[in-house]
């Protein structure tokens, strides 16, 4: 990513990107390769955007796997529907990724500091479930330095074309599964607050957006022609 006023210092900075892992027995294989990759790449940064856990039953396996997959400088968590809908409370989620190291991001912000430069994190609530307020999450936001948003339900980009807010350099979001099952000749079919956004880059909203296929599946324990993925991006000076 070509970032418009990027200070040197983080010139070359590593973002992570995963989202919907979907724990629903234990850590499945998908989530287990995700921890040897998150390992091997050893980002700077780890973004999570949501959809970790069907169960409050398995946030106890979501603590190791955000420990595996964090980033070197940080590493933040925001909420999706689904935890919102099987009873995970922000409480609940902030005791389980501070367990990891990790920092929820529940409407609030995060500043990243490398060679003497500030990066900020802006994490906002899920927009089906839950209740996004990008007014409070940049509250205490740091002043001149360039931002990241992240949340988890795409279709809350084009809400937010409309309000009066600084535009980030890029945001992150999951939600979609990319369709998860993909037939020939047929439309994907995404969940409700997916909006028009399927997966991939989008550059006609309120700042470029990546969606991302995700990691795990809901419903069908299944991908057919939607291979599940991680997202890693490296920002440089435009």
């Amino acid at each position: 990513m070509a970032v418009a006023g990027l200070p040197s210092g983080l010139d070359g900075l590593t973002i992570l990107h995963l989202t919907d892992l979907h724990l629903y027995a234990g850590l499945h294989s998908a989530a287990r390769r995700v921890m040897a990759l998150a390992a091997e790449l050893a980002p700077d940064v780890t973004v999570v955007t949501g959809d970790l856990v069907e169960s409050t039953l398995q946030l106890r396996e979501l603590t190791p796997w955000l420990a595996a997959c964090r980033g070197r400088l940080a590493t933040v968590v925001t909420l999706g529907n689904w935890e919102h809908q099987v009873g995970v409370t922000p409480d609940a989620m902030e005791r389980t990724a501070a367990a990891a190291g990790a920092t929820l991001l529940y409407n609030r912000s995060l500043v990243v500091e490398r060679g003497g430069a500030r990066l900020t994190l802006v994490g906002l609530d899920d927009a089906r479930s839950g209740a996004p307020d990008p007014e409070g999450a940049l509250r205490d936001t740091a002043p001149g330095s360039p931002q990241v948003w992240v949340f988890h339900a795409p279709g809350y980009a084009d809400v937010l074309r409309s309000r009066a807010l600084p535009r980030p350099a890029f945001a992150l979001a999951g939600h979609t599964h990319g369709g998860q099952i993909r037939p020939p000749l047929l439309p994907p079919i995404t969940p409700p607050a997916s909006g028009r956004f399927v997966a991939g880059w989008y550059r006609d909203t309120f700042a470029p957006l990546y969606v991302s296929r995700g990691i795990g599946t809901s419903g069908i324990r299944a991908r057919f022609r939607c291979p599940p993925e991680i997202g890693v991006f490296t920002v440089h000076r435009s």
